[in-house]
């Protein structure tokens, strides 16, 4: 039976030399939906750098141009994107594109300040378990909003402006909802207080935008405060994407399981601070300076302590996202090592038979809790990428596996990642592209 396999959708991957060279990383996807969207909602001209061109910004930028916004890319700079004022009736399109990203929530405010309402489809993305929207629709209540669900998606109507306080208590620190919460004060030019907010680096830096766009707005553990000062005007704002975090641990451990040495540029040392712990804590040489990580392989001294990757949305915790890298690494490490992401219940489901197709012995106690020994020798395989994340930690496994691995699904992958073979390719990986 011939494969139903899109030839573009499959990479080869064979072992070579340590990856060696300096690459720089795209700016953040994590970072760039919501700046996005922030940007959309202050209605002011933006001109935001850095932005990347994987799919999932992509398809973000083409809703808001669906929902009226005039969005474009710079002719000359593709990661420059100008996002003007609303112009215009509300739209009629169908926004059914929607529910293809998970970040397609983070539009209902920019809607709601345009045309007063915001209907979408559930929102997508990786299929990673149950992440639900009650928390957000608890935002929208909270400012007097009104929420309509059905089995297709759902709408919220704006309430009359409002000018008093608006206090919001989260049960746990979601990033998401504390982005929603902001930008739903900011549409409103209203005082918020959220208590138990998410401080990611992707917040703080919705907070930092704010700031320079004449916000007052802070954040500790305890809560984040947000206030208009001097919001009036229609000043043009520039801001510069973040560079990806979990593109550069991506790497990171890609250079770390083939003995390599090499510089990651781009990216910022406190937002990969808990990641270098844990390669520091294996005994792999790493450092992350103002702007460039730096991994030197080849000067590994394996310590034989068992890794703990425990994913927290605790403030300096270990992002989700950190946890799938991670893994593939840990498995040519010795020890006993144990993973954990309750955050993503079904990530390790869509990831560790994957990994077994490679001979890893990975021990799931509960769906989102797993250990193994190590090292493990891995050998190459078919395997598929089921979400972002284990395309990009199937990739680190197949550096580290005797023989040539295929991965598939790369349509998955690239959703998060314009271009990681290409970079991995740069350092010196043997990756063919278009493979059967």
């Amino acid at each position: 039976m011939p494969s139903t396999v899109s030839v573009a959708d499959v990479i080869a991957i064979r072992p070579g030399p340590p990856l060696i060279g300096t690459v720089r990383v795209d700016g953040s996807k994590n970072a760039a939906l919501p700046l996005i969207a922030t940007a959309a909602a202050v209605r002011r001209l933006v001109h935001l750098g850095n932005v990347p061109q994987c799919q999932d910004v992509r398809t973000m930028i083409g809703l808001l141009q669906r929902c009226g916004y005039n969005v474009a890319r710079s002719a000359s700079n593709p990661e420059e994107v100008v996002i003007l004022p609303i112009a215009g009736d509300d739209p009629s399109a169908e926004l059914a594109e929607a529910a293809a990203i998970r970040a397609s929530y983070y539009l209902v405010p920019a809607l709601l300040a345009a045309f007063g309402r915001a209907q979408l489809p559930w929102p997508g993305g990786c299929p990673v378990g149950e992440r639900g929207m009650d928390l957000h629709f608890r935002v929208y209540e909270a400012f007097g909003d009104r929420v309509l669900l059905d089995s297709s998606g759902y709408q919220v109507i704006k309430a009359e402006l409002r000018s008093d306080p608006v206090d919001i208590v989260l049960p746990f620190r979601s990033r998401g909802v504390t982005v929603a919460a902001v930008l739903r004060a900011v549409i409103d030019r209203c005082h918020l207080t959220v208590a138990h907010p998410n401080l990611s680096p992707e917040v703080m830096e919705i907070l930092a935008f704010l700031r320079a766009a004449g916000w007052e707005a802070h954040a500790d553990e305890d809560e984040l405060c947000l206030a208009p000062v001097h919001v009036e005007g229609d000043a043009p704002l520039a801001w510069e994407v973040p560079g990806d975090k979990v593109e550069a641990v991506t790497l990171a451990c890609a250079i770390a399981v083939t003995g390599g040495s090499a510089q990651i540029r781009g990216v910022r040392a406190a937002d990969v601070r808990p990641a270098m712990e844990a390669f520091a804590w294996l005994g792999i040489p790493a450092h992350a300076g103002a702007d460039t990580v730096t991994v030197q392989g080849h000067d590994t001294q394996l310590t034989g302590q068992p890794l703990r990757a425990i994913a927290s949305l605790a403030p300096d915790g270990l992002d989700a996202d950190f946890e799938p890298p991670l893994m593939a690494l840990a498995l040519g490490m010795p020890g006993v090592h144990l993973f954990a992401d309750a955050i993503n219940p079904g990530r390790h489901g869509n990831l560790i038979p994957q990994l077994a197709h490679l001979g890893a012995v990975i021990e799931q106690l509960s769906a989102t809790h797993c250990r193994f020994s190590g090292p493990q020798r891995l050998i190459g395989a078919a395997v598929k990428a089921n979400d972002i994340r284990s395309g990009s930690t199937l990739i680190i496994a197949a550096l580290a596996a005797d023989g040539v691995t295929t991965v598939s699904g790369l349509t998955q992958l690239r959703r998060g990642h314009a271009n990681l073979p290409g970079k991995l390719r740069h350092l010196g990986a043997d990756i063919i592209e278009d493979a059967a």
